[in-house]
Protein backbone atom coordinates (compact mmCIF):
# COMPACT_ATOMS: atom_id res chain seq x y z
CA UNK A 1 0.00 0.00 0.00
CA UNK A 2 2.91 2.35 0.84
CA UNK A 3 5.96 2.76 -0.94
CA UNK A 4 8.70 2.57 1.94
CA UNK A 5 12.08 4.51 1.54
CA UNK A 6 15.05 2.90 -0.81
CA UNK A 7 17.25 1.21 2.13
CA UNK A 8 14.74 0.89 4.94
CA UNK A 9 15.64 -0.21 7.99
CA UNK A 10 17.82 -3.03 6.35
CA UNK A 11 20.72 -1.21 5.64
CA UNK A 12 23.96 -2.83 6.41
CA UNK A 13 27.37 -1.18 7.91
CA UNK A 14 30.11 -0.62 4.81
CA UNK A 15 33.82 -0.04 5.21
CA UNK A 16 33.18 4.09 6.38
CA UNK A 17 34.77 4.20 9.74
CA UNK A 18 32.86 6.70 10.52
CA UNK A 19 29.80 4.22 10.46
CA UNK A 20 31.67 1.56 12.76
CA UNK A 21 32.25 4.18 15.43
CA UNK A 22 28.51 5.21 14.98
CA UNK A 23 27.69 1.49 15.57
CA UNK A 24 30.05 1.16 18.95
CA UNK A 25 28.17 4.92 20.04
CA UNK A 26 25.00 2.48 20.05
CA UNK A 27 26.78 0.07 21.71
CA UNK A 28 28.11 2.13 24.70
CA UNK A 29 24.40 3.54 24.66
CA UNK A 30 22.55 0.13 25.11
CA UNK A 31 24.99 -0.91 28.34
CA UNK A 32 24.34 2.36 30.17
CA UNK A 33 20.83 2.17 29.23
CA UNK A 34 20.75 -1.45 30.80
CA UNK A 35 23.32 -1.17 33.28
CA UNK A 36 23.57 2.46 34.35
CA UNK A 37 25.12 4.26 36.57
CA UNK A 38 28.10 2.77 35.75
CA UNK A 39 31.99 3.10 34.93
CA UNK A 40 34.06 2.90 32.01
CA UNK A 41 36.05 -0.38 32.98
CA UNK A 42 32.60 -1.71 33.52
CA UNK A 43 31.16 -0.30 30.20
CA UNK A 44 34.29 -1.66 28.56
CA UNK A 45 33.77 -4.98 29.38
CA UNK A 46 30.06 -5.72 28.46
CA UNK A 47 30.68 -3.78 25.13
CA UNK A 48 34.27 -5.74 24.68
CA UNK A 49 35.95 -2.12 23.81
CA UNK A 50 38.89 -1.10 24.77
CA UNK A 51 38.85 1.65 27.57
CA UNK A 52 40.27 4.00 25.51
CA UNK A 53 37.47 3.61 22.93
CA UNK A 54 34.77 3.55 25.53
CA UNK A 55 36.68 6.84 27.07
CA UNK A 56 36.12 8.44 23.86
CA UNK A 57 32.36 7.35 23.48
CA UNK A 58 31.69 8.76 26.22
CA UNK A 59 33.11 11.67 26.55
CA UNK A 60 31.10 12.25 22.83
CA UNK A 61 28.32 11.02 24.58
CA UNK A 62 28.22 13.40 28.05
CA UNK A 63 29.16 16.42 25.14
CA UNK A 64 25.97 15.88 23.01
CA UNK A 65 23.69 15.42 26.16
CA UNK A 66 23.01 11.67 25.45
CA UNK A 67 24.60 10.65 28.58
CA UNK A 68 25.45 12.37 32.57
CA UNK A 69 27.60 12.25 35.32
CA UNK A 70 26.01 10.64 38.56
CA UNK A 71 29.05 10.35 40.66
CA UNK A 72 31.85 8.36 41.70
CA UNK A 73 31.36 4.76 42.94
CA UNK A 74 32.64 4.45 46.44
CA UNK A 75 34.66 0.80 46.58
CA UNK A 76 38.17 0.33 47.08
CA UNK A 77 41.41 1.52 46.76
CA UNK A 78 42.33 4.54 44.63
CA UNK A 79 40.08 7.16 43.45
CA UNK A 80 36.61 5.43 42.91
CA UNK A 81 35.51 5.53 39.19
CA UNK A 82 33.06 8.01 37.67
CA UNK A 83 29.70 6.47 37.11
CA UNK A 84 27.29 7.44 33.99
CA UNK A 85 23.88 7.25 33.16
CA UNK A 86 21.50 7.41 30.11
CA UNK A 87 20.56 11.64 30.12
CA UNK A 88 16.34 11.36 30.43
CA UNK A 89 16.18 14.81 29.34
CA UNK A 90 18.90 14.06 26.48
CA UNK A 91 16.48 13.45 23.74
CA UNK A 92 13.66 12.00 23.14
CA UNK A 93 11.40 9.94 20.15
CA UNK A 94 8.26 10.82 19.62
CA UNK A 95 5.53 7.76 18.19
CA UNK A 96 2.73 8.68 16.02
CA UNK A 97 0.39 5.38 15.01
CA UNK A 98 -2.04 6.50 11.70
CA UNK A 99 -5.18 4.48 12.10
CA UNK A 100 -8.24 4.48 9.56
CA UNK A 101 -10.40 7.09 12.10
CA UNK A 102 -7.67 8.51 14.65
CA UNK A 103 -4.42 9.14 14.98
CA UNK A 104 -2.18 8.49 18.09
CA UNK A 105 0.94 10.33 19.25
CA UNK A 106 3.71 9.25 22.33
CA UNK A 107 6.80 11.34 23.45
CA UNK A 108 9.35 8.74 25.13
CA UNK A 109 12.75 9.90 26.37
CA UNK A 110 16.02 8.10 25.99
CA UNK A 111 15.60 5.96 29.39
CA UNK A 112 12.45 4.83 27.90
CA UNK A 113 10.08 6.88 29.53
CA UNK A 114 6.63 8.31 28.44
CA UNK A 115 6.75 11.77 28.92
CA UNK A 116 3.22 12.37 26.93
CA UNK A 117 0.76 11.01 25.00
CA UNK A 118 -2.51 12.38 22.79
CA UNK A 119 -4.76 10.68 20.99
CA UNK A 120 -6.94 12.60 18.01
CA UNK A 121 -10.07 11.40 15.72
CA UNK A 122 -10.04 12.42 12.09
CA UNK A 123 -12.46 11.87 9.63
CA UNK A 124 -10.35 11.49 6.61
CA UNK A 125 -6.66 9.64 6.54
CA UNK A 126 -5.54 11.10 3.33
CA UNK A 127 -1.49 12.53 3.73
CA UNK A 128 -2.83 16.05 2.72
CA UNK A 129 -5.68 15.62 6.15
CA UNK A 130 -2.64 13.65 8.15
CA UNK A 131 0.75 15.32 7.64
CA UNK A 132 -0.44 18.34 9.56
CA UNK A 133 -2.08 17.17 12.21
CA UNK A 134 0.49 14.99 12.91
CA UNK A 135 2.89 18.05 13.66
CA UNK A 136 -0.03 19.87 15.55
CA UNK A 137 -0.11 16.57 17.99
CA UNK A 138 3.53 16.37 18.28
CA UNK A 139 3.68 20.20 19.03
CA UNK A 140 1.08 19.77 21.28
CA UNK A 141 2.68 16.97 23.08
CA UNK A 142 6.27 19.03 23.33
CA UNK A 143 4.37 21.84 24.86
CA UNK A 144 3.16 19.41 27.79
CA UNK A 145 6.35 18.84 29.02
CA UNK A 146 8.19 21.69 31.68
CA UNK A 147 11.30 22.50 30.83
CA UNK A 148 13.88 21.65 29.85
CA UNK A 149 12.21 20.04 27.21
CA UNK A 150 14.34 17.51 25.56
CA UNK A 151 15.58 17.26 22.17
CA UNK A 152 13.85 15.44 19.90
CA UNK A 153 15.96 12.28 18.38
CA UNK A 154 13.59 11.08 15.61
CA UNK A 155 9.93 10.13 15.02
CA UNK A 156 8.74 6.55 14.48
CA UNK A 157 5.75 6.38 12.71
CA UNK A 158 3.23 3.20 12.01
CA UNK A 159 -0.16 2.70 10.04
CA UNK A 160 -1.89 -0.59 8.90
CA UNK A 161 -0.52 -2.49 5.52
CA UNK A 162 -0.05 -4.07 3.12
CA UNK A 163 2.56 -1.95 1.65
CA UNK A 164 2.39 -1.44 -1.88
CA UNK A 165 1.29 -5.05 -3.65
CA UNK A 166 0.15 -5.04 -7.08
CA UNK A 167 -3.59 -6.28 -7.40
CA UNK A 168 -4.70 -5.59 -3.40
CA UNK A 169 -6.87 -2.47 -2.87
CA UNK A 170 -5.58 0.14 -1.15
CA UNK A 171 -9.42 1.47 -0.21
CA UNK A 172 -11.07 0.31 2.42
CA UNK A 173 -12.17 1.15 5.90
CA UNK A 174 -9.51 -0.64 7.32
CA UNK A 175 -6.72 0.89 5.20
CA UNK A 176 -5.62 4.59 4.21
CA UNK A 177 -6.60 6.59 1.49
CA UNK A 178 -4.52 7.99 -1.06
CA UNK A 179 -0.94 6.71 0.40
CA UNK A 180 -0.06 4.54 -2.61
CA UNK A 181 3.36 5.37 -4.06
CA UNK A 182 3.54 8.21 -1.39
CA UNK A 183 6.98 8.58 0.07
CA UNK A 184 5.61 9.00 3.67
CA UNK A 185 9.48 9.38 5.07
CA UNK A 186 10.88 11.96 2.80
CA UNK A 187 7.44 14.38 3.08
CA UNK A 188 7.15 14.22 7.15
CA UNK A 189 10.86 14.22 7.43
CA UNK A 190 10.80 17.57 5.18
CA UNK A 191 7.92 18.64 7.61
CA UNK A 192 9.65 18.24 10.87
CA UNK A 193 13.11 18.14 10.27
CA UNK A 194 13.83 15.03 11.97
CA UNK A 195 14.95 11.28 10.77
CA UNK A 196 11.81 9.33 10.37
CA UNK A 197 11.34 6.14 10.28
CA UNK A 198 8.69 3.74 9.28
CA UNK A 199 6.50 0.36 10.11
CA UNK A 200 3.40 -1.44 9.69
CA UNK A 201 1.00 -1.04 12.67
CA UNK A 202 1.31 -4.68 14.15
CA UNK A 203 5.34 -5.02 13.85
CA UNK A 204 5.85 -1.53 15.90
CA UNK A 205 2.95 -3.24 18.37
CA UNK A 206 4.91 -6.31 18.68
CA UNK A 207 8.00 -4.22 19.95
CA UNK A 208 5.98 -1.65 22.42
CA UNK A 209 4.80 -5.43 23.98
CA UNK A 210 8.72 -6.66 24.28
CA UNK A 211 9.51 -3.39 25.52
CA UNK A 212 6.15 -2.28 27.52
CA UNK A 213 3.98 -5.14 28.57
CA UNK A 214 3.82 -8.83 28.00
CA UNK A 215 6.46 -9.84 26.14
CA UNK A 216 9.05 -8.23 28.13
CA UNK A 217 10.77 -11.81 28.83
CA UNK A 218 10.21 -13.00 25.53
CA UNK A 219 12.39 -12.82 22.34
CA UNK A 220 10.28 -15.06 20.06
CA UNK A 221 7.01 -14.35 20.08
CA UNK A 222 4.11 -13.21 17.70
CA UNK A 223 1.09 -10.70 18.48
CA UNK A 224 -1.64 -11.08 16.55
CA UNK A 225 -2.83 -7.16 16.25
CA UNK A 226 -6.24 -5.99 16.09
CA UNK A 227 -6.83 -2.33 14.78
CA UNK A 228 -9.10 -1.88 12.34
CA UNK A 229 -8.34 -4.81 10.49
CA UNK A 230 -5.93 -7.91 11.47
CA UNK A 231 -1.96 -7.88 11.57
CA UNK A 232 0.54 -9.95 12.62
CA UNK A 233 4.04 -8.84 14.65
CA UNK A 234 7.11 -11.43 14.24
CA UNK A 235 9.72 -11.00 17.08
CA UNK A 236 12.59 -13.27 16.17
CA UNK A 237 15.40 -13.38 18.88
CA UNK A 238 14.28 -9.73 19.96
CA UNK A 239 13.93 -8.36 16.30
CA UNK A 240 10.80 -7.89 14.62
CA UNK A 241 10.80 -9.58 11.52
CA UNK A 242 10.00 -7.36 8.58
CA UNK A 243 10.09 -9.64 5.49
CA UNK A 244 11.79 -8.68 2.18
CA UNK A 245 8.82 -5.47 1.73
CA UNK A 246 8.12 -5.17 5.21
CA UNK A 247 4.73 -6.73 4.69
CA UNK A 248 5.15 -10.01 6.83
CA UNK A 249 2.42 -10.56 8.95
CA UNK A 250 -0.21 -9.86 6.81
CA UNK A 251 -2.26 -12.89 8.14
CA UNK A 252 -5.39 -10.44 8.02
CA UNK A 253 -5.59 -11.52 4.76
CA UNK A 254 -5.44 -15.07 5.00
CA UNK A 255 -8.69 -16.88 3.34
CA UNK A 256 -10.32 -18.66 5.86
CA UNK A 257 -13.52 -19.00 3.83
CA UNK A 258 -13.59 -19.69 0.05
CA UNK A 259 -16.21 -18.01 -1.41
CA UNK A 260 -16.82 -15.77 1.86
CA UNK A 261 -17.30 -12.13 3.05
CA UNK A 262 -15.66 -9.54 0.91
CA UNK A 263 -12.65 -8.12 1.95
CA UNK A 264 -11.66 -4.44 1.21
CA UNK A 265 -8.57 -6.03 -0.45
CA UNK A 266 -10.73 -7.74 -3.20
CA UNK A 267 -10.85 -11.31 -2.34
CA UNK A 268 -13.32 -12.83 -0.43
CA UNK A 269 -12.89 -15.12 2.37
CA UNK A 270 -10.23 -13.37 4.52
CA UNK A 271 -9.37 -13.87 8.48
CA UNK A 272 -10.21 -10.03 9.24
CA UNK A 273 -13.35 -10.05 7.53
CA UNK A 274 -14.49 -12.16 10.60
CA UNK A 275 -12.01 -11.28 13.28
CA UNK A 276 -11.08 -7.73 13.34
CA UNK A 277 -12.73 -4.32 15.28
CA UNK A 278 -14.07 -3.39 11.85
CA UNK A 279 -16.03 -6.70 11.27
CA UNK A 280 -17.18 -6.73 15.49
CA UNK A 281 -18.36 -3.00 14.23
CA UNK A 282 -20.09 -3.99 11.18
CA UNK A 283 -22.41 -6.31 12.55
CA UNK A 284 -23.37 -3.78 15.56
CA UNK A 285 -23.90 -1.26 12.85
CA UNK A 286 -26.33 -4.13 11.25
CA UNK A 287 -28.10 -3.86 14.77
CA UNK A 288 -28.19 -0.12 14.78
CA UNK A 289 -25.32 0.57 17.11
CA UNK A 290 -23.65 2.54 15.22
CA UNK A 291 -19.74 4.69 15.33
CA UNK A 292 -18.48 2.05 18.36
CA UNK A 293 -15.86 3.55 19.87
CA UNK A 294 -13.57 1.80 22.65
CA UNK A 295 -15.36 2.79 25.86
CA UNK A 296 -18.86 2.11 23.90
CA UNK A 297 -17.02 -1.93 23.32
CA UNK A 298 -16.16 -2.13 27.00
CA UNK A 299 -19.71 -1.76 28.26
CA UNK A 300 -21.40 -3.84 25.48
CA UNK A 301 -18.97 -6.58 26.44
CA UNK A 302 -19.99 -6.26 30.14
CA UNK A 303 -23.30 -5.96 29.07
CA UNK A 304 -22.81 -8.91 27.70
CA UNK A 305 -24.60 -7.88 24.26
CA UNK A 306 -25.44 -10.72 22.21
CA UNK A 307 -23.99 -9.56 18.32
CA UNK A 308 -20.37 -9.13 21.04
CA UNK A 309 -20.73 -12.03 22.23
CA UNK A 310 -21.01 -14.19 19.21
CA UNK A 311 -18.42 -12.11 17.40
CA UNK A 312 -16.16 -13.53 20.00
CA UNK A 313 -17.06 -17.47 19.41
CA UNK A 314 -16.90 -16.61 15.71
CA UNK A 315 -13.80 -14.95 15.77
CA UNK A 316 -12.44 -17.70 18.19
CA UNK A 317 -13.48 -20.31 16.11
CA UNK A 318 -11.63 -18.58 12.95
CA UNK A 319 -8.66 -17.60 15.33
CA UNK A 320 -7.24 -20.88 16.83
CA UNK A 321 -6.42 -22.78 13.88
CA UNK A 322 -3.69 -19.70 13.08
CA UNK A 323 -2.30 -19.69 16.32
CA UNK A 324 -1.74 -23.44 15.53
CA UNK A 325 -0.02 -22.28 12.50
CA UNK A 326 2.36 -19.99 13.35
CA UNK A 327 3.05 -21.69 16.43
CA UNK A 328 4.10 -24.88 14.09
CA UNK A 329 5.84 -22.09 11.58
CA UNK A 330 7.99 -19.98 14.09
CA UNK A 331 8.04 -21.99 17.18
CA UNK A 332 7.55 -19.14 19.23
CA UNK A 333 7.66 -18.97 23.07
CA UNK A 334 3.82 -17.39 23.55
CA UNK A 335 1.24 -15.74 21.12
CA UNK A 336 -0.09 -12.53 22.15
CA UNK A 337 -3.31 -11.12 21.15
CA UNK A 338 -3.30 -6.81 21.66
CA UNK A 339 -4.75 -3.69 20.05
CA UNK A 340 -7.78 -1.69 20.04
CA UNK A 341 -9.82 -4.41 21.85
CA UNK A 342 -11.01 -4.00 25.36
CA UNK A 343 -8.71 -5.95 27.60
CA UNK A 344 -11.95 -7.96 29.47
CA UNK A 345 -12.82 -8.79 25.54
CA UNK A 346 -9.47 -9.83 24.77
CA UNK A 347 -9.54 -12.34 28.08
CA UNK A 348 -12.92 -13.82 26.73
CA UNK A 349 -11.36 -14.05 23.16
CA UNK A 350 -8.29 -15.97 24.50
CA UNK A 351 -10.38 -18.15 26.72
CA UNK A 352 -13.10 -18.88 23.65
CA UNK A 353 -10.08 -20.32 21.50
CA UNK A 354 -9.43 -23.16 24.12
CA UNK A 355 -8.77 -25.88 23.63
CA UNK A 356 -5.99 -24.67 21.18
CA UNK A 357 -5.20 -27.32 18.20
CA UNK A 358 -2.20 -29.50 18.69
CA UNK A 359 0.83 -28.08 17.54
CA UNK A 360 4.29 -27.98 18.36
CA UNK A 361 4.26 -26.04 20.99
CA UNK A 362 2.63 -28.46 22.97
CA UNK A 363 5.19 -29.83 25.22
CA UNK A 364 5.15 -32.22 28.20
CA UNK A 365 7.54 -29.83 30.08
CA UNK A 366 5.90 -26.41 29.30
CA UNK A 367 5.15 -23.84 31.93
CA UNK A 368 3.31 -20.92 30.44
CA UNK A 369 0.64 -20.50 28.80
CA UNK A 370 0.58 -20.89 24.66
CA UNK A 371 -1.87 -17.52 24.44
CA UNK A 372 -1.78 -14.27 26.58
CA UNK A 373 -3.31 -10.68 26.08
CA UNK A 374 -1.48 -7.82 26.04
CA UNK A 375 -1.12 -5.51 28.12
CA UNK A 376 0.06 -2.19 26.57
CA UNK A 377 -3.60 -1.05 25.38
CA UNK A 378 -4.69 0.75 22.56
CA UNK A 379 -1.23 2.53 22.64
CA UNK A 380 0.56 0.06 22.08
CA UNK A 381 1.45 0.28 18.28
CA UNK A 382 2.51 3.96 19.19
CA UNK A 383 4.68 2.56 21.93
CA UNK A 384 6.33 0.65 19.08
CA UNK A 385 6.78 3.53 16.90
CA UNK A 386 8.03 5.29 19.42
CA UNK A 387 10.69 2.69 19.85
CA UNK A 388 11.82 2.57 16.74
CA UNK A 389 13.65 5.87 16.51
CA UNK A 390 14.86 4.58 19.59
CA UNK A 391 16.39 1.38 19.07
CA UNK A 392 18.13 3.08 15.65
CA UNK A 393 19.90 5.48 18.10
CA UNK A 394 20.77 3.21 20.86
CA UNK A 395 20.47 -0.82 20.11
CA UNK A 396 23.29 -1.97 18.15
CA UNK A 397 22.60 -4.64 15.22
CA UNK A 398 24.96 -7.57 15.07
CA UNK A 399 24.25 -8.26 11.53
CA UNK A 400 26.00 -4.79 10.60
CA UNK A 401 28.92 -5.25 13.11
CA UNK A 402 29.60 -8.55 11.68
CA UNK A 403 29.75 -6.76 7.98
CA UNK A 404 31.87 -4.53 9.19
CA UNK A 405 34.36 -6.72 11.01
CA UNK A 406 34.26 -8.90 7.30
CA UNK A 407 35.06 -5.89 5.79
CA UNK A 408 37.19 -3.91 7.92
CA UNK A 409 39.29 -6.07 10.40
CA UNK A 410 41.17 -3.63 11.69
CA UNK A 411 38.67 -1.81 12.99
CA UNK A 412 37.24 -1.85 16.53
CA UNK A 413 33.53 -3.40 16.33
CA UNK A 414 31.98 -4.44 19.22
CA UNK A 415 29.34 -7.76 19.12
CA UNK A 416 27.92 -6.62 22.73
CA UNK A 417 23.85 -6.14 22.39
Amino acid sequence: MLRKAEGGMSSTIGSNPERNRSHNRRVVLDVVRQLGPVGRMEISRHAHLSTQAVSNIVEELVADGLLIKTGRLRAGRGLPPIQFAVNPNGGMTAGVEIAADHISTLLVDIGGRIRAQRSVSIRQNDPGTVLPVIETEIEAARAQLKSPVPQLLGVGIVMPGPFNVEGMTSVGPTTLSGWLDFDAVASIGRMLDVPITLENDATAAAVGERLHGAAKELKNFCLIYFGQGLGLGIMIDGRPFRGANGNAGEIGHVLVEKGGRLCSCGQHGCLETYASFHSLAQQLSGAGVERVEYADLERLHREKHPIVLEWIEVAAGYLAPQVAMLENLFDPEAIILGGVLPTGLLEDLVQAMHPLPLSVARRRNRSEARLIHGRTGRMTAALGAAALPLLETMTPRLDTAHAARREQPNEEISLAG
